[in-house]
């Protein structure tokens, strides 16, 4: 297998609640948003946020450990007869905050430049929600 390949499974669990499994054995469990499970959606902000939020972080804390790390990714679900559902309005906000001193005032600066550079080459999630890469649908 090559090693650009990304796999999951996602078994059913019940109606509308699902386990998704990943190649190291790892677990979630998603569904319809009527309980503690993360809805698709939902998971689709997770990922952009998550992909991103792990671009800054290697990047800013090479120079200082954040005091406050928080990454908050918010968007609309649209209904739209014409295009379908989809999100639009996706945006992700960082809340940083690093120490007094030196090495704070650095990862402070590299803060803005890391995002930027996450946003424009590093987060293949975000990149490839950005570039509209076609999902092919196949039922065996």
């Amino acid at each position: 297998m090559s090693d650009t390949k990304r796999t999951v499974s996602i078994d059913r669990v019940s109606l509308g609640r699902y386990e998704v499994t990943n190649v190291r054995g790892g677990t979630i469990t998603i569904g319809e948003g009527k309980d503690t499970d993360f809805t698709p959606v939902e998971l689709l902000l997770a990922a952009i946020g998550g992909c991103t939020a792990i671009d800054v972080d290697y990047i800013t804390s090479r120079r200082a450990e954040p005091t406050t790390f928080t990454i908050t990714t918010t968007g609309d679900k649209l209904r739209d007869a014409e295009h379908g559902n989809h999100m639009d309005n996706l945006e992700v906000t960082f809340t940083v905050r690093f120490p007094e001193g030196r090495e704070g005032d650095t990862a402070r600066e590299a803060l803005p430049r890391a995002a930027k550079q996450s946003h424009d080459r590093l987060c293949t999630v975000s990149r490839t929600v950005e570039a509209g890469t076609p999902v092919r649908i196949e039922v065996r």
